[in-house]
């Protein structure tokens, strides 16, 4: 995808039209590639529940790098959104950019101009294509934390009372990826659930704007915020809270003694 895409707002559209219509197999590439993305929010909204559940949080190198490797999700999801440039990704990224106007200076350093233009566009693609090896580094990272203590070991007891991998976590890991990877073909192929917007099948027209600015279903919570806080900075300042509630979330060993309650 990278290698045909065309980071230039004049070409843009037109070689994502390429990619689909011309190219070997370019419409797979580009669904599995949209479709991919959302399984990873997916599995990482139920990660992150998952250790919410079981207090992971007691972990917080581990539950700090995740968080991290979450961020980087959405900063690398959004950016991705913004290629096609189509009119809901043109609008969007118009919408979510202007709400650092607050800073000044912060809004040109971004986009490389007062508005979304061709030096914002080429920034994002160079930006989606690096930040998912960055966060595969902070991966290794974040197990290397998780094996220090044990992913079933949240209070950090030393216990030789270890529960084995194999065989029958390993036959349920391989269960699990058969299941997501029918869920995902069948998605990927057939479209079972319309995830794009049709809007964004527009090229972009900056004198026209669509009914609603509808994101991908990953960012609804965060849109959420801003959209029922008639502030746009307060509503900005509310989402940044709400992730920085999950980090403090690592600090609760240090603010209570009582660990044990939860598994008495």
């Amino acid at each position: 995808l990278a290698t045909c895409y065309t980071p230039e707002i004049s070409y843009a559209y037109y070689s994502v039209q390429h990619i689909l219509r011309e190219l070997w197999s370019g419409w797979c590439f580009r669904y599995m590639h949209a479709t991919g993305a959302t399984f990873v929010f997916i599995l990482t909204y139920l990660h992150i529940l998952r250790g919410l559940n079981y207090s992971y949080s007691y972990l917080p190198l581990s539950w700090i790098t995740g968080l991290i490797i979450f961020l980087i999700s959405i900063v690398t999801a959004f950016m991705g959104y913004v290629l096609p440039w189509g009119q809901m990704s043109f609008w969007g990224a118009t919408v979510i950019t202007n709400l650092l106007y607050f800073i000044p200076g912060l809004v040109s350093w971004i986009c490389g101009g007062y508005t979304i233009s061709d030096p914002t566009l080429k920034r994002f693609f160079v930006l989606h294509f690096i930040f998912p090896f960055i966060a595969l580094c902070i991966v290794f990272i974040h197990i290397f934390f998780l094996h220090l203590q044990g992913s079933s070991n949240p209070l950090g007891y030393d216990t030789a009372l270890k529960i084995p991998f194999y065989p029958s976590l390993l036959c349920l890991d391989i269960k699990g990826f058969n299941n997501v990877l029918v869920i995902f073909l069948a998605q990927s192929l057939f479209g079972i659930l319309p995830l794009a917007h049709p809007d964004n099948a527009i090229v972009v027209d900056r004198y026209v704007t669509p009914l609603h600015i509808v994101p991908e279903w990953y960012f609804l919570p965060f849109y959420a915020m801003l959209k029922t806080i008639p502030n746009k900075t307060a509503g900005l300042l509310v989402m940044i809270a709400s992730l920085q509630l999950l980090f403090l979330l690592a600090e609760q060993r240090n603010l209570t003694s009582l660990i044990q309650f939860k598994f008495a």
